[in-house]
């Protein structure tokens, strides 16, 4: 599996089953967008920086609001959550989606507002790989991000995503992944945009990697 950050919390991961690209963002969003058709488009929830399917090249099949849902012969569970601490009276409903990729369990957390119930850490049990949000102020900040991984048995590597870097203007208020990163250990720069990973290099223990944004 490769698996591509695109930027904020959208991503690219490439497997034997297709090409599953998440949380595509508006024009708003100043980073390089992508140009390539995909296979499969999921949207954790409909605001413009995480929903703009339009923007995606290609004829694809969409995942959205759904608590179960083939696409491209791959299977999405989604995790009901919301978009802030207040079940979502503030901002709105968040779904998780859980699918897997060559054999490797990932599960994209959209912009998680909040610590996660028995019942849903229980549904993201198996997972490998997490993508998760760390920028706080719209999701879930640096040290919740820590404790909901810590909290998930499996997970071997973990890849932070929404949090300010250079390309968002200084008034974006989210914080930078140092934050994240000062929590965690077996921290790895990738210094790339892209990864590829392996059932057979899965790290033994759990390693945050930092991606640079494509």
């Amino acid at each position: 599996m490769k698996i591509t950050w695109i930027g904020h919390a959208c991503f690219l991961l490439e497997g034997r089953e297709g090409r599953v690209l998440t949380d595509p963002f508006d024009e708003k969003i100043p980073y390089t967008f992508l140009t390539e058709p995909v296979d499969v488009v999921t949207v954790s929830h409909e605001h413009f920086d995480h929903n703009a399917v339009n923007r995606v090249p290609g004829v694809h099949e969409v995942v959205r609001d759904a608590s179960a849902q083939t696409a491209h012969g791959i299977s999405f569970i989604g995790v009901p959550a919301f978009h802030d601490a207040e079940e979502g009276s503030k901002r709105g409903r968040n779904m998780i989606y859980k699918f897997t990729l060559d054999g490797i369990s990932v599960a994209h957390l959209g912009d998680l507002g909040h610590a996660l119930s028995q019942d849903q850490l229980a549904a993201l049990t198996d997972v490998e790989v997490i993508l998760v949000p760390v920028g706080g102020f719209f999701t879930i900040d640096a040290d919740e991000a820590a404790d909901l991984v810590a909290q998930l048995p499996n997970v071997r590597v973990i890849i932070p995503m929404h949090y300010k870097t250079d390309r968002l203007s200084e008034d974006f208020p989210i914080d930078t992944v140092e934050k994240f990163a000062a929590r965690m250990q077996n921290v790895r720069e990738i210094g790339s945009a892209e990864v590829a990973l392996t059932r057979s290099v899965l790290p033994a223990n759990p390693e945050v990697w930092i991606l640079n944004y494509a």
